[in-house]
């Protein structure tokens, strides 16, 4: 009817006024039976969405196309023929801006007034998550309230109806304009640098700063928000933005039989993790520790039954067991991260270290060499090079006996080295807050010590990473970034919790370097395939 008073000017003929009704109704009818039809064959779809918009605007040019070839087939026409064209044009308008105004109107009345108001700092695919989660479940408390990122270009822009009002360098003028009491960074990549000094400044503005999980930690890219949590000091002092291969790690692992020796360990345990994302056939759990065992297959299934035959109970000593396992398992794929680590401990019984490191893993390369184990990665440590300490010693030797097998069929086996990774057990870390809880002193060694840092599931994913692109008989190095203070730790930790806390320093204990070295001094190290691994050669064992 609109369009037949748009197409006279407001004054048409009482028949045409009738023929129009007429057809109107019997188009509108036609809508109706569509949409229907297509809601029973397709299923329904949310209002307002894409998918809702889609299967709309087909239905409504159908509709249309009708209209006007029955216009186009009566003659006399009964209105003129170009009625049903904007007919169509003006009904998908209505049908659409009706939708558009519900899911408005739902999305605004599901924030609770109540809730923690957010700000998001991050407009891209993991902001636009966040957000929508937080429309779609109420019950979460979140109101987000602004936007803030670092691209000029998106300034202004809407996500959810959200706007982009600034950068980063506007987070106190927005915090005080919008009343915010939590900052989500919701980028994958950032780093810790960039954190540590957003986290300073919401402390001076009471603002609860919390992050998303790093890019090796995020599962096929999705973010849900459980995964939003507080900063720690690992997020502080080892963030990196990582970007590895994931097809290449995903045609390594899928569908392979895996083995993972000292599997209950920090290294061990995260690299069973973040393996099982892969779709391997098999990962086998060996540990010697049960408890530990126990821990690793909770982290993973959330049962912790110890039920599986994927669990491994078994030292790396025993020759003759490890052959067995080696046998029954069959892998394809060793990542050998079993060892003795803490340094203080093996410069007072270093033939416990010689037993596991350097016997233990001549054990498992053995028995990996009679299984036909075609990728064998031994994971070493920065201690290894230029070694002054028992610990590095055995590490070197299980990198020279590693380059030292002989393999047929193009099997690889390499070492990969690489510092200190933030919260393994018995990190400095670890220490400092057990140290700052009880009141302190906090102990240093020495003012001056530096060492490399990196979090655990970045360390890893390199790992992963280092496993495809390495040759065989090579040492692949993690490039771990710059050196930092460990008294600088320590004073940030003691700063973040707000207690006066002396800091008491010890001396270098036996064994230990002022600052840690990722290369020997005869080694010559390149960059091949990835930036951030460096490739070299240790001396085999002949």
């Amino acid at each position: 009817m609109i369009a037949t008073f748009l197409r006279y000017d407001g004054n048409p003929a009482a028949q045409t006024i009738t023929n129009a009704l007429t057809i109107g109704v019997i188009l509108g009818v036609a809508q109706v039976t569509l949409d229907w039809a297509a809601q029973q064959i397709r299923g329904r779809r949310i209002i307002g969405s894409f998918d809702e918009i889609s299967v709309l605007t087909f239905t409504a040019a159908a509709v249309t196309l009708f209209g006007t070839a029955s216009v186009f087939l009566i003659n006399p026409a009964p209105i003129p023929r170009s009625v049903p064209f904007i007919a169509g044009a003006i009904a998908l308008t209505f049908m659409l801006g009706g939708r558009f105004t519900l899911r408005a109107y739902r999305q605004r009345s599901i924030f609770s007034n109540e809730g923690e108001r957010v700000l998001i700092y991050g407009a891209g695919e993991v902001g636009d998550q966040i957000i929508r989660q937080m429309l779609a479940i109420p019950s979460v408390k979140f109101t987000p309230v602004a936007i803030l990122d670092d691209n000029i270009k998106k300034m202004n822009l809407r996500v959810h109806g959200i706007r982009v009002v600034g950068t980063s360098k506007d987070l106190e003028q927005v915090t005080r304009k919008t009343g915010a009491t939590t900052l989500v960074v919701a980028i994958a990549g950032i780093r810790s640098e960039q954190l540590l000094e957003i986290d300073r400044r919401c402390k001076a503005l009471n603002v609860d700063l919390r992050v998303i999980p790093t890019t090796s930690e995020i599962i096929g890219g999705a973010i849900k928000l459980g995964d939003i949590s507080h900063v720690t000091d690992e997020d502080l002092l080892g963030r990196r933005q990582i970007h590895t291969d994931e097809a290449g790690i995903l045609e390594m692992i899928k569908g392979k039989r895996v083995l993972i020796t000292g599997a209950g360990g920090s290294i061990g345990s995260e690299l069973t993790r973040q393996v099982h994302r892969y779709q391997p056939a098999f990962v086998g759990i060996l540990d010697r520790d049960e408890s530990a065992i126990h821990a690793t297959q909770l982290s993973i299934d959330g049962q912790g039954l110890l039920d599986s035959d994927t669990l491994i109970l078994a030292d790396i000593r025993d020759r003759d067991w490890i052959r067995q396992v080696m046998t029954s398992v069959k892998p394809d794929i060793v990542f050998h991260a079993a060892a003795l680590k803490h340094l203080p401990l093996l410069e007072r019984y270093p033939e416990e270290g010689q037993k596991t490191n350097v016997i233990g893993t001549q054990n498992v390369l053995e028995a990996a060499q009679e299984c036909n184990v075609k990728v064998f990665i031994n994971i070493s440590t920065d201690k290894a090079a230029d070694p002054s300490c028992v610990l590095g010693r055995t590490k070197l030797m299980t990198e020279r006996m590693t380059a030292s097998i002989q393999p047929s069929n193009g099997d690889r086996y390499l070492s990969v080295r690489f510092g200190n990774v933030l919260g393994s057990r018995g990190s400095v870390l670890t220490s400092f807050r057990h140290q700052i809880a009880n009141g302190g002193p906090v102990t240093v060694t020495d003012p001056n010590v530096t060492r490399y840092f990196m979090t655990i599931s970045e360390a890893v994913h390199l790992v992963l990473q280092a496993a495809v692109i390495g040759d065989h008989s090579e040492t692949l190095i993690l490039d771990m970034g710059e050196p930092i203070k460990i008294d600088d730790v320590a004073k940030l930790m003691i700063e973040k919790s707000g207690r006066d806390i002396n800091i008491v320093y010890t001396g270098l204990r036996p064994g230990e370097k002022p600052a840690e070295v990722l290369f020997a001094t005869s080694e010559v190290a390149i960059t091949r395939s990835h930036p951030l691994i460096f490739h070299t050669r240790v001396e085999s064992i002949q």
